[in-house]
C-alpha cells in the first residue's frame, strides 16, 4: 500500500526517533540538575548545610599587646589563602575581642576549634571544652594544639635565621654555619646553643610537648643543643637555661621564641637574651604568620575532621 500523502517515510521515521531520544536525554539531565538545586535550597533538608565545610575556629590566647591581634589576623589570612572557601573565624580565650564564647554563640552548624596553642595544658583541657559545653547548638570538635610538630621546628629555624641577619651575625648559608658546622663541614668558631623560650604551665604534659619541640629544633639545627626555658610555671626560666648552656661552654646562645604571637611573655623572654661573650646575642621573633604555621593550622583542622564524623552535640578533645 502506498503511504498516505504526508505520512513519514523510513528516513523521516529514523530522524524522528533520534530527535525523540535526544529530547528524553536532555529532559533527564535538566530534571537531575533542578532536583539538585531544589535539594540544596529546600527548607529543612539540611543538604545545604552538609555541603558547607565545618567552620574553622582558631582559638588564640589573647594579649594586651596590639601586635598580637594583627599577627593572628595575618596568620588566618594565610590559612584562608590555603583553603579558599573554608569559613574561618577567630575567638580569644581572654583579653581580646572577639572572645571565644561570642564567636561560638554567633555560629550555627558544625565547627572545628583549632587551638593556636603550642602544647597541652589548662586551656586545651579545660577552657576550650568549657566553651564548647556552653554552645550546645553547635556540632563541634576540638583539634589538637599546634605543638609539637616538625612544621613548628621549620618556622623556629626560619625565625632564628632572620634574627641572625638582623644583628649582623655571620650566618653564612643560614643558621647552620654558626650553629654547629658550616656548609663545608668545618667546625664553627663558636659553640652554639639555643634556649626554646615557652610560656610554661603546671601541667606536666605541657613540658613533655615543649621538650619534644626542643628535640625537633635541635635535629633541624644539626644537633645543636636546645634547652627549654619558661616564662612561668615550674621552670627552668629562660635566664636559668641560658646559664646552663654557658656553664657547658656554649658561648653563642640564641633564644627561640616559642610563641604564636607577640605578648608579655614573648617580650619578657626576648629581654632575657644573653649579651654573649664574643658574638651578638640573638632573640628570634615569635612564630607569627609564618607559612609553616598556617599549613599546620590547616593540618590540625583536617586531622580533626578525619578522626570521626561530627554529630550534635559533640565535643572531642584531640589532645
Amino acid at each position: 500500500m502506498t503511504p498516505h500523502s504526508g505520512s513519514p517515510g523510513p528516513d523521516s521515521t529514523t530522524d524522528f526517533d533520534s530527535a525523540q531520544r535526544l529530547m528524553i536525554r536532555f529532559t533527564a539531565q535538566l530534571t537531575t540538575q533542578l532536583d539538585r538545586l531544589g535539594h540544596g535550597n529546600r527548607s529543612g533538608s539540611g543538604q545545604g548545610r552538609r555541603d558547607r565545610p565545618p567552620t574553622l575556629v582558631a582559638v588564640a590566647h589573647g594579649s594586651r599587646d596590639p601586635e598580637a591581634l594583627r599577627t593572628v589576623t595575618a596568620l588566618l589570612d594565610r590559612v584562608r589563602a590555603l583553603r579558599p572557601g573554608l569559613p574561618v573565624r577567630l575567638g580569644h580565650i581572654e583579653l581580646n575581642q572577639p572572645l571565644l564564647a561570642d564567636t561560638l554563640a554567633a555560629l550555627r552548624g558544625e565547627a572545628v576549634l583549632v587551638p593556636l596553642l603550642l602544647s597541652r595544658g589548662y586551656h586545651t583541657k579545660q577552657d576550650i571544652p568549657d566553651a564548647i559545653a556552653a554552645a550546645p547548638h553547635l556540632a563541634a570538635r576540638i583539634a589538637a594544639p599546634l605543638g609539637p610538630d616538625p612544621l613548628l621546628a621549620e618556622a623556629l629555624h626560619a625565625r632564628l635565621a632572620e634574627a641572625g641577619r638582623r644583628v649582623g651575625a655571620p650566618y653564612g648559608t643560614g643558621v647552620e654555619a654558626p650553629y654547629g658546622t658550616g656548609a663545608a663541614g668545618v667546625a664553627a668558631p663558636h659553640r652554639a646553643g639555643v634556649v626554646l623560650a615557652a610560656a610554661g604551665s603546671r601541667d606536666p604534659d605541657a613540658a613533655v610537648d615543649v621538650a619534644r619541640t626542643a628535640a625537633l629544633l635541635s635535629a633541624r639545627l644539626g644537633g645543636v643543643p636546645v634547652l627549654p626555658g619558661y616564662a612561668s610555671g615550674s621552670g627552668p626560666t629562660v635566664p636559668e637555661a641560658v646559664r646552663a648552656l654557658a656553664a657547658l661552654g656554649h658561648d653563642r646562645i640564641a633564644v627561640a621564641s616559642y610563641f604564636t604571637a607577640p605578648g608579655r611573655f614573648a617580650t619578657q623572654c626576648a629581654n632575657a637574651t644573653p649579651a654573649a661573650h664574643t658574638t651578638p646575642g640573638v632573640a628570634a621573633a615569635p612564630l607569627g604568620a609564618h607559612p609553616a604555621v598556617a599549613r599546620l593550622v590547616v593540618r590540625r583542622y583536617e586531622q580533626a575532621i578525619a578522626s570521626a564524623p561530627l554529630s550534635p552535640p559533640a565535643a572531642t578533645v584531640g589532645v
